[in-house]
């Protein structure tokens, strides 16, 4: 046993301060009983739900061209200049999707030297809320 690790039972009485706590110090945690929601008029209360907390959490975003299923095989034949054909027409629009949910459809532009996406069909935010229920 080194220095810097403390006997076993010196160990279970830090994990044991205060209940649990670091240090024995009660760390300032928010209360997630659902009351400040309701007092804010949240889904509880039947009003709107504030998600301003929410605003600066940063999303990846993914544009999807197609999807096709092969068999094994067929996908350990591919090699550098295999052309594997997906289920979309050329010029049917393409998916923007955060987390695996269809968020807007959009066509291909150059924007500054790189892709990008102008969106044609932005799904309604409250489609987007009834699919995550």
């Amino acid at each position: 046993m080194s220095e810097d690790t403390p006997p076993d039972n010196e160990a279970a009485e830090v994990a044991g301060q205060g209940s649990g706590e670091a240090g024995g110090k009660s760390p300032d945690l928010p209360s997630f009983d659902g009351a400040e929601s309701r007092a804010a008029g949240g889904a509880s209360g039947g009003g709107e739900i504030d998600l301003s907390m929410l605003l600066d959490v940063p999303v990846t975003l993914s544009v999807e061209i197609g999807r096709t299923r092969v068999p094994i095989s067929k996908l350990l034949s591919l090699s550098q200049g295999s052309v594997v054909e997906l289920d979309r027409d050329i010029s049917a629009p393409l998916d923007l999707i955060v987390n695996g949910m269809l968020i807007a459809r959009g066509e291909v532009v150059e924007s500054q030297g790189k892709f990008g996406l102008r969106l044609v069909d932005v799904v309604s935010p409250s489609e987007r809320l009834k699919k995550l229920r």
